[in-house]
């Protein structure tokens, strides 16, 4: 089903204001030139939020986060604001997106583009024709599980304190996320674990066991983390799909995103129940290079074509979006964290033109 409807646009901190940008004018191209039928409304979001509200996510942009059929999100953070408190640190906006719109399911693929094999700093056999989806449950684990905090001990030491924890329930549902997506590509799921070590893991792998004897036509394997992350550098290309933990999906993701060449080439999805989604790079705000004409685009556009496709029902647009990128890479365009030695380098606004005159 294809559908038309609104976007809240959050360009945030740092690099965000500028791969949005990019990545809206895609959105407007499509809005004229192939009835995408978009609305775009933007809101600040992160450290540019608390300085304009003293809230890193004001009311205002949360409320319109919720009345919008799909977010897309540019980064958040920077040492400007790492001396406030906890809860006003421009990261508290992502948690809290995540948990306040059930966003349970982060989908991050990995995909070499055969244009940047090179730019890997894996050996082309190794990567060439990568193409795996990592699904990280969001909502939970460690990073939302309680109690949590800081506390001084009586003999005035003290001790810092997370809880992991997972229930059945949110076990289940990021299980058959992953088994859903994995019929769509190579029927193969890998869970990630530390169950050798971790209860939450025991219980994660046994769920997760339960939910795949409903798809007999996937093959489930079972992976220690540790083990993961070492094969994911020594063979990548084993790996279909991957569901994992909050905490272990941070950091495998971003592990694959070396894979591609850069991780300015990674989109993600944040969905819901009902692929209501929030869509952003992988990457971080990086404050060192913003505001420079450098920052890599690629990765933000792709997340439009990953919602046109999962939220719109608009597979044709995602595609045209998708092969727009490959052509652009294919004739010669390339931002400072994929350039070669010696390669042209085209800055964020010159690759967001290149996108558009392939599209």
């Amino acid at each position: 089903m294809t559908k038309s409807g609104t976007v809240a646009i959050l360009p945030g901190d740092g690099i965000g204001p500028e791969v949005i940008e990019q990545a809206v004018r895609v959105i407007e191209h499509l809005n004229q030139h192939a009835g995408a039928g978009l609305v775009c409304e933007h809101a600040p979001v992160g450290g540019t939020a608390y300085d304009l509200h003293g809230h890193p996510l004001p009311a205002e942009t949360l409320a319109l986060a919720k009345r919008s059929d799909a977010i897309l999100l540019g980064a958040v953070g920077g040492p400007k604001w790492e001396s406030l408190p906890r809860e006003l640190r421009p990261e508290r906006a992502l948690l809290a997106l995540r948990s306040e719109m059930n966003l349970f399911a982060n989908l991050r693929p990995a995909i070499l583009f055969p244009e940047l094999v090179a730019a890997s700093t894996l050996k082309p056999e190794v990567v060439s024709g990568l193409d795996l989806m990592i699904v990280r449950e969001l909502t939970g684990g460690i990073y939302f599980g309680k109690p949590r905090g800081i506390r001084t001990e009586a003999d005035g030491t003290r001790t810092g304190f997370n809880t992991m924890v997972y229930n059945e329930t949110e076990i289940r549902r990021i299980a058959e996320a992953a088994f859903q997506i994995s019929r769509l590509r190579q029927r193969r799921v890998c869970s990630v674990e530390k169950a050798n070590v971790l209860e939450v893991s025991e219980l994660w792998r046994e769920i997760v066991s339960d939910v795949g004897r409903g798809y007999p036509d996937v093959q489930l394997s079972h992976m220690y983390v540790d083990n993961a992350s070492m094969q994911l550098i020594k063979a990548p290309k084993q790996f279909d799909v991957i569901v994992t933990s909050n905490l272990f999906g941070d950091i495998l993701s971003d592990a694959a995103s070396m894979l591609t060449g850069s991780i300015g080439m990674l989109p993600s999805a944040s969905l819901d129940a009902n692929q209501k989604g929030m869509y952003e790079p992988v990457h971080g705000s990086a404050p060192d290079i913003a505001g420079r004409n450098v920052a890599n685009p690629l990765a933000t556009i792709l997340s439009v074509a990953m919602m046109l496709r999962s939220t719109f029902g608009r597979s044709d647009l995602a595609t045209r979006i998708e092969n727009a990128v490959r052509q652009a890479l294919a004739i010669g365009h390339r931002t400072r964290d994929i350039a070669a030695a010696g390669d042209p380098v085209s800055g964020t606004n010159e690759m967001g033109d290149a996108v558009i005159a392939a599209l």
